[in-house]
Parts: structure tokens; C-alpha cells; sequence
């Protein structure tokens, strides 16, 4: 497996984005204002800068008028061709129980006249949509200056404990001879120290050549004795094995979630960059329906997929965001990954 081409996606992926808590129209502006500075930055043309002020004011409205705990992000989305605004919005409100009937215009739970969802969908280049009644919403739209690229086959996202602006978390993903790794990274400790070994991570991943996850994993912990260290873990997809390869350090939790199953995956203990005493690698069957799954330990598990039917269909992005909504704690840095075959 030495040699080969490794195909690398931009390290946008570092880009964390801006936090928004939206209770109240100032927030819902300042989160508007938000995304336009950054499609202003990344060269959108001026009618789709303008199909994104709308997305956003309107995502940062429904959270105002129905949301509790509404949250907003606003981050860059790459691909080798391109740069956007992804927009993403989750709450921890009511929840609709017909999201069709809601997108629909003239359909509204606060006397409104209920054209925010169907003008998101109109408005966006691409956007998916998930709510559970006494869950809450999660809504994700990408506004591209062209056509949007095809489906991701992983995504995720990462988010700071309370009171800090820059996470200690880190993920990225790549295609490697025709196997797709995933890195999920937890710096040690929070802030900036934190997050530049997750960053070395990052880089050192993007560099190594394309070898079985053990072997990323030991060219990683070399990478990093430099920097404070790390938890991480590295997952490969293998559609023609129908495998998981799976190798990690520390307080990465891995898991393979189909319908109706659930199983975790092995890392050993450890600090990259810094202690360990083994690394080995292990295998796991996966699915077409399944999915992998990937996080810091500011993630809890006690999350359960059947609480939120039909979750396993919506994006990637959509499941990641869910699960980071419900089990991420506000006390420490997290982060999460979600992958697929492609």
C-alpha cells in the first residue's frame, strides 16, 4: 500500500466558523452581517451574497420566534473548485412533525406568515432539514456561487467550550487508493495551545502517504512531540472490503451505527506526540445503510438514534450537527465526524 496518490480536501476543514446565540433580533442581525462579510471574503457575486442574506436572516428569525437554545454558525465549505457559507441552525425547541407542510409557504406555528423554510430552500443552493416534536429543529444550508458540488461522503464540526473562541478539536478527511480516511483530533487542554497540535495533526495527516490507519496514526504521533499532544483516532472506509479499519490514542470515540445496532470501535490509551505504548489497528464490517461516527470526549454518549426517526437518512452534516446539539457538553471542546461509504 506504499506509494499511490492521496486526494486531499482543502484545510478549510480547520475553520471552526462563528457561534451565534440568537434569542433575540440583534443576534439574528449580527449573524446576517456575519455571513455576508465572509461571502464578501470569499468572492461570491452579488446575487447569491444576496440569496445568502436571506437564508441567514430567515434561519436566525424561526429561531428567535419558535426556537429555545437556538444556535446559529456561519463557516466556510470548500471543495478544489470553489468556496461557499454553510449556514447552520439548531434548536432545541418545539419541533414539527411535518416538515413538508412547514416548508410549505403560509404554513406557521407563531402567527406568521410562515414563508421562512420554503424561502431557505428557495434561496440556498443546497439545504436539508431535520426536526423531532420535543427535540428540536436542525437545518443546514449551503449558499455556492455556482452549481453546488455533489454529497459529501463525511462530514463534521467543532465547537469551543463556553467562553472561548477558537477549539482545541480538529477533523479532516481524505481519499487515499481508493480507501477514505477519517482523523477526528482532541488537542490537549483547550485554547490556542490546544488547538495547534490539533492543527499539526491536521497537516501531518494531509502529508502522510497512503498507509492503513495504524501507520497514519504512528507518522502522527511523531508529528506531534513537538506541541503539547493530543487524543486521536484515525477510521478508513474500504467500500470494496466493506470494512472499517479503525486505529487510535487516547479519548476518541469511534462507532459503526446501522438501524437497529450500534457498536464501538478501539482506541488504546495514550497521547500522541507524547506516550504510548502500542498502536494496532482493528477491523469492523459496515453496510451500505450504515454509517460511521466519530468524536471528542466533549461528546457523551447518551445519544440514541432511535430518538430521532429518520435521522440516519438526512446529510451527514445534519446527523453530525444533531449529535454535537444533544450529547456535546459546554465544559470542554467537542467535536464530530460522521462518514459514509461512498
Amino acid at each position: 500500500m506504499s506509494g499511490g496518490t492521496v486526494a486531499q480536501l482543502p484545510e478549510g476543514l480547520l475553520d471552526g466558523g462563528a457561534w451565534f446565540r440568537v434569542e433575540a433580533a440583534a443576534n439574528a442581525s449580527a449573524a446576517r452581517r456575519a455571513a455576508e462579510r465572509l461571502a464578501e471574503q470569499l468572492g461570491l457575486p452579488g446575487n447569491r451574497i444576496a440569496d445568502l442574506s436571506i437564508v441567514t436572516a430567515e434561519a436566525a428569525s424561526n429561531l428567535v420566534k419558535h426556537a429555545d437554545q437556538g444556535i446559529l454558525l456561519v463557516r466556510t465549505v470548500r471543495t478544489e473548485l470553489q468556496a461557499g457559507v454553510e449556514i447552520i441552525a439548531m434548536d432545541q425547541g418545539p419541533g414539527m412533525a411535518d416538515l413538508e407542510r412547514a416548508i410549505g409557504d403560509g404554513h406557521s406555528t407563531a402567527g406568521t406568515l410562515g414563508i421562512g423554510l420554503g424561502s431557505i430552500v428557495r434561496q440556498a443552493s443546497w439545504s436539508d432539514l431535520h426536526s423531532v416534536p420535543g427535540k428540536g429543529t436542525m437545518l443546514v444550508a449551503q449558499v455556492w456561487p455556482a452549481d453546488p458540488p455533489p454529497p459529501v461522503w463525511a462530514a463534521g464540526l467543532t465547537r469551543p467550550l463556553a467562553g472561548e473562541s477558537i477549539s482545541g478539536d480538529a477533523y479532516a478527511v481524505r481519499e487515499a487508493d481508493g480507501r477514505y480516511q477519517v482523523l477526528m483530533c482532541d488537542g490537549l487542554g483547550h485554547g490556542g495551545l490546544a488547538a495547534a497540535a490539533s492543527h499539526e495533526a491536521v497537516r501531518a495527516f494531509f502529508d502522510a502517504p497512503p498507509v492503513p490507519p495504524a501507520a497514519v496514526v504512528e507518522a502522527l504521533h511523531r508529528k506531534l512531540n513537538h506541541t503539547r499532544g493530543a487524543a486521536l483516532a484515525v477510521a478508513e472506509l474500504d467500500p470494496k472490503a466493506g470494512l472499517v479499519r479503525y486505529a487510535g490514542l487516547g479519548n476518541i470515540s469511534g462507532t459503526v451505527i446501522s438501524p437497529g445496532s450500534r457498536r464501538g470501535m478501539i482506541s488504546l490509551p495514550g497521547i500522541a506526540g507524547h506516550q504510548r505504548r502500542q498502536i494496532r489497528e482493528y477491523d469492523y464490517p459496515i453496510g451500505p445503510d450504515a454509517f460511521v461516527l466519530m468524536h471528542s470526549d466533549g461528546v457523551v454518549d447518551r445519544w440514541n438514534l432511535a430518538d430521532y426517526p429518520g435521522l440516519q437518512f438526512r446529510s451527514n452534516t445534519v446527523i453530525a450537527a444533531t449529535v454535537l446539539r444533544d450529547a456535546g457538553t459546554r465544559r470542554d471542546d467537542a467535536g464530530v465526524v460522521v462518514a459514509r461509504l461512498p
